[in-house]
This record gives C-alpha cells, sequence and structure tokens, in this order.
C-alpha cells in the first residue's frame, strides 16, 4: 500500500525538497502541502493523509497545536505526526510528543532516514531517539502538573503482569528485538504484546506508551 504523506511548513522552497524526495519513493506519495498548522489540520481530514511531517515554527497555528488538533480528532486516528526540526535539542520535541506526535526528525536527515521515517511511523512504531526519551522524562519531573492529551487512562490494571514489564521496557526505549532479549521471548511474541498494551490503553503508538507509563507512575525517571 502507497503510504500517503501530508507536508507541513511555512517554507514552499523546503515544502518542494521534501516532495521530491518522497515522490521518488515508490511507496509514497505527497497528497497535499500546508503552509500553516491551521491549513494542516483542515488539509489531514480532507486528504486522509498516512502521515503528517509537521514543522513546529509555522504562522497562524504552530506544529504543536496542530499536532493536538489532530491526534485529537477522533476521525483522524489513523493519521500520525512527524515533527521536523532544525535541531534535535529543541525544546519544543518534548511538548510535540506529549501533543500526540508519533516522533520527530531533523530537516537535514539523510533521505533515506527521511523516507524510513515515514514508514516507520506509519506502520505504528515510535521514532524516538534516546536523547528525546530522556528529555520527555525530564518533562515529567520538571511539571508534573502538566497532563497529556486525552486518552491517558487512570490505572493499568487491565494489564496482565507481563505486559506490565513490556510497558516498563517500551517506556526506556527499546525496541521490539530489545525487549524480547531482556524477557527471553520472540521479538514477535514482543510486538504482539505491545500491540495488545496499545489496543488496552488506547495508545495510537509507542511515544504515547512512553508518556502513559510515566504520567501513570509506572516508570518513575531515574527508576525504572
Amino acid at each position: 500500500m502507497t503510504i500517503r504523506v501530508l507536508l507541513a511548513d511555512d517554507q514552499a522552497l523546503v515544502r518542494a525538497g521534501f516532495r521530491v524526495l518522497i515522490d521518488s519513493a515508490p511507496d509514497l506519495e505527497v497528497v497535499g502541502e500546508a503552509a500553516n498548522g491551521a491549513e494542516a489540520v483542515r488539509m489531514a481530514a480532507v486528504t486522509g493523509a498516512d502521515v503528517v511531517l509537521m514543522d513546529i515554527r509555522m504562522p497562524e497555528l504552530d506544529g504543536i497545536a496542530a499536532t493536538r488538533q489532530i491526534t485529537g480528532n477522533p476521525a483522524l486516528s489513523g493519521t500520525k505526526v512527524l515533527v521536523l526540526t532544525t535541531f534535535e535539542t529543541d525544546e519544543h520535541v518534548v511538548d510535540a510528543i506529549r501533543a500526540g506526535a508519533s516522533g520527530f526528525l531533523l530537516k537535514d536527515a539523510d533521505i533515506e532516514d527521511l523516507l524510513d521515517a515515514i514508514r516507520v511511523v506509519a506502520s505504528g512504531e515510535a521514532l524516538l531517539a534516546p536523547s528525546v526519551t530522556r528529555r520527555l522524562i525530564s518533562a515529567f519531573v520538571a511539571a508534573p502538573e502538566k497532563k497529556v492529551n486525552a486518552g491517558v487512562p487512570a490505572h493499568l490494571g487491565q494489564l496482565t503482569e507481563r505486559e506490565l514489564e513490556v510497558l516498563s521496557l517500551v517506556a526506556s526505549g527499546l525496541n521490539n528485538f530489545e525487549i524480547a532479549d531482556k524477557l527471553f521471548m520472540s521479538a514477535a511474541t514482543a510486538k504482539t504484546h505491545v500491540s495488545r498494551i496499545m489496543a488496552k490503553l488506547d495508545a495510537r503508538d509507542r511515544a504515547q506508551l512512553v508518556v502513559i507509563a510515566y504520567e501513570t507512575g509506572l516508570v518513575t525517571p531515574g527508576g525504572g
């Protein structure tokens, strides 16, 4: 299946460059362009995009607010947001993840990294570098009163003991293969556990599972 991509960036030249790169892949297709956050929200609904490449700093409505509106719309439950940033240390990256973004990508990333990132996010995986996960954790320490977008359960009682173990490892930034190695199971089994956890907690992807794990206190900063 072709992955439908919406480009959201206030610079026409940047959008044009991304369009050429994305359309060069046989399994990817740019279905629209937005010059600001408000337009991105509207076009996400119109185009039925699978992935939105979202710049953070845009006029009228910034990328974080636009991400929150898209991920908060039940009609767009299948649309993932991949945040674009110039610097890995961008202070808004964590806010974007908390708003529902599935990951982030540097604007100067290699072509293959860009295309692979879109595929990863479209598949429901999270694109979280360890440094971003650390900043996400720090955000819970610095501002524990901040709550994530709607959908975080008040408790995790519906998860089995094994699923709680898996969720803890997901929150630590481990992928399915690393979880499998840690818990002495196959990668396929680990993936099944993660899928069941996402379904039980109504999570969009692994990025939200990380947020849920810390928000509910299952995992604590500096603990595990």
